[in-house]
């Protein structure tokens, strides 16, 4: 049984759903571990991590709209110390999570054929984002 972790950093450009698939499987050939399961964790209340479809690229634009109009930006929040997108955001990250498990097999990532694991950037403008990821299996 091995252990391993790293970090990913991700650089957003405002709200938008990043696929970080491709970084991540990268990683995971680094570790050496071929069968398993991953965990990764977004070190942010304003981001988040999810799995969706990667074909079509509108799944992501109505996602992003659906949570805008779930969480729309607001003078109704007490919460606004970093302007109307930051408490929307924390909603926003709520709902989608901070956290995945996504198992492994062969050294590759047991997605679906149409699935991609996104970070999930909720505020207006770019930041630098970090996930971190640990895969434990032999």
């Amino acid at each position: 049984m091995g252990i391993a972790q790293g970090r990913l950093h991700i650089r957003t450009s405002g709200e938008c759903l990043t696929d970080v698939s491709g970084d991540v499987q990268r990683w995971l050939d680094q570790t050496g571990i071929a069968t398993g399961t991953l965990s990764l964790f977004c070190r942010h209340t304003s981001a988040g991590l999810l799995i969706s479809e990667n074909a079509d690229p509108s799944v992501q634009r109505d996602l992003l709209r659906w949570l805008d109009r779930s969480a729309p930006q607001s003078d109704r929040y007490e919460h606004d110390c970093e302007g109307p997108d930051d408490m929307p955001a924390h909603i926003k990250s709520v709902v989608t999570g901070g956290v995945l498990t996504v198992p492994f097999a062969a050294g590759r990532l047991l997605l679906g054929t149409w699935q991609a694991i996104y970070l999930a950037e909720y505020r207006a403008r770019s930041h630098q984002r970090e996930v971190v990821l640990t895969a434990i299996g032999e």
